[in-house]
């Protein structure tokens, strides 16, 4: 399996100079962790190319939890409109800064069970801020993670949740933190939910079309 998964990974990324990278991880260039947590609190359930600009025009106006904490929930949701749920999003973007300003001295915690106490922070966001805003190894698991992973034969599971643990247990550490980045594109362009673009994926020969409904 060792020798697949490093054909897969090799494979993917001779792939993705060709697909857009997704938002987070332009935005985990600026190195700062709070940046990696709001972009990615946005970006549920939402496509990459609105919550970039939603991130760029929140993030042009606040740079730290302390300012955030100055905004009224009305003026995050108008700039982070239209992000889906984005007044619930501008409610829980402030309960998160309150309590990293009173708990954490303003500082986004490099811990995963403190990253998990945070309001709305479930695995996917805690995992992708260790990841990508400390570069610290740990598995991000989408709903792209999560269909690639078994469509490939890599695991064999039924929740993203569960993806993540067998990962940890088959994936070399060494690409931890770069696996979100190179199949979230990948997903999103070429192996999609439905109808995949089989016929010109350079995994095709590896795939095992594990809900594969049809394909191009």
């Amino acid at each position: 399996m060792k020798a697949t998964i490093d054909k897969i990974i090799e494979t993917l990324k001779d792939i993705y100079p060709s697909l857009q990278e997704p938002i987070v991880t332009e935005v985990a260039r600026e190195g700062n962790p709070f940046f990696v947590l709001i972009s990615t609190i946005l970006s549920l359930r939402t496509k990459d190319k609105t919550t970039k600009q939603a991130t760029q025009r929140l993030l042009s106006v606040v740079k730290t939890p302390e300012e955030m904490l100055n905004l009224s929930v009305e003026k995050i949701s108008q700039l982070i409109y239209p992000v889906g749920f984005y007044n619930v999003k501008a409610k829980n973007i402030l309960k998160v800064c309150k309590i990293l300003v009173e708990k954490y001295n303003a500082q986004v915690p490099d811990k995963l069970e403190y990253l998990l106490n945070l309001p709305n922070v479930g695995r996917k966001t805690a995992n992708l801020v260790l990841s990508k805003g400390f570069n610290i190894p740990a598995i991000c698991v989408d709903i792209h993670v999560h269909r690639i992973s078994n469509r490939l034969g890599i695991v064999k599971t039924k929740t993203p949740t569960q993806t993540e643990f067998e990962l940890t247990k088959v994936l070399p550490k060494k690409y931890w933190i770069e696996y979100n980045d190179l199949l979230v594109p990948f997903g999103q362009n070429i192996c999609t939910p439905i109808s995949p673009f089989c016929s010109k994926c350079k995994l095709e020969n590896m795939c095992l079309k594990v809900g594969v409904k049809s394909s191009r």
